[in-house]
């Protein structure tokens, strides 16, 4: 199990324009060669952004970018001609394909916060799709095919227990509170990364909330 601390992550955005990013993995001017990515997983970006705030048109392609508000609401407009809000509990996703460009904002009157996810997939190229999954309900998987991929979401109030996926690459994020993992604390930002998961189980020290990726390969 490899352990990543919040304050580890690599500082990004632009504080001056009401953006603010941390970087999990590699990442433009942060470039790091022996943190690329971890299985399919090649960014995990936490974005806040103050109101008004956002990240005007810009490309994408031959990336599944998976998008989880922590709260406050993000608009989404991509040239695929969707155009959409997502709000805490839902889950978006924007397969990049051959190419797309698009528009994320924080237009309501209060700070966002959201944690955006990129995946390598399997076979690049194909067209652009996108998808929104509104209100997720607790232990629902959420399947990616593309990258070979599972998002498991997980509310956990404080004492609970829950086992986590078996795999050959397991990825961890703390979205708020505290929980262990295999014994190992984790707090919010936090992530732990793991190879060859078999029987863990991770209890919630506080009432928590946890984002992992079940991940075939990488």
């Amino acid at each position: 199990m490899d352990v990543r601390r919040a304050d580890e992550r690599f500082q990004g955005g632009d504080p001056a324009a009401g953006i603010e990013t941390r970087h999990a993995f590699s990442f433009g001017p942060h470039y790091d060669p022996d943190n690329l990515r971890f299985g399919a997983l090649i960014a995990c970006n936490e974005e806040r952004l103050a109101p008004g705030a956002g990240f005007d048109e810009h490309p994408h392609s031959h990336t599944e970018i998976v998008t989880w508000v922590v709260e406050g609401e993000l608009t989404h407009r991509d040239t695929a001609g969707h155009e959409t809000v997502v709000r805490a509990g839902d889950v978006q996703r924007l397969s990049a394909a051959a190419g797309v460009r698009h528009v994320e904002r924080n237009d309501a009157a209060v700070p966002l916060t959201f944690v955006q996810m990129w995946l390598a997939p399997l076979d690049p190229g194909g067209d652009p799709a996108y998808e929104i999954v509104r209100g997720i309900a607790d232990s629902t998987p959420y399947a990616v095919p593309e990258a070979g991929a599972m998002l498991h979401v997980r509310r956990l109030a404080a004492g609970e227990r829950t086992a986590v996926p078996d795999g050959a690459y397991l990825y961890v994020h703390v979205v708020r509170g505290e929980v262990t993992l295999g014994g190992e604390p984790l707090r919010a930002g936090d992530a732990a990364r793991v190879t060859d998961a078999d029987a863990l189980d991770a209890v919630a020290v506080t009432r928590a909330e946890v984002l992992l990726w079940e991940m075939a390969g990488g």
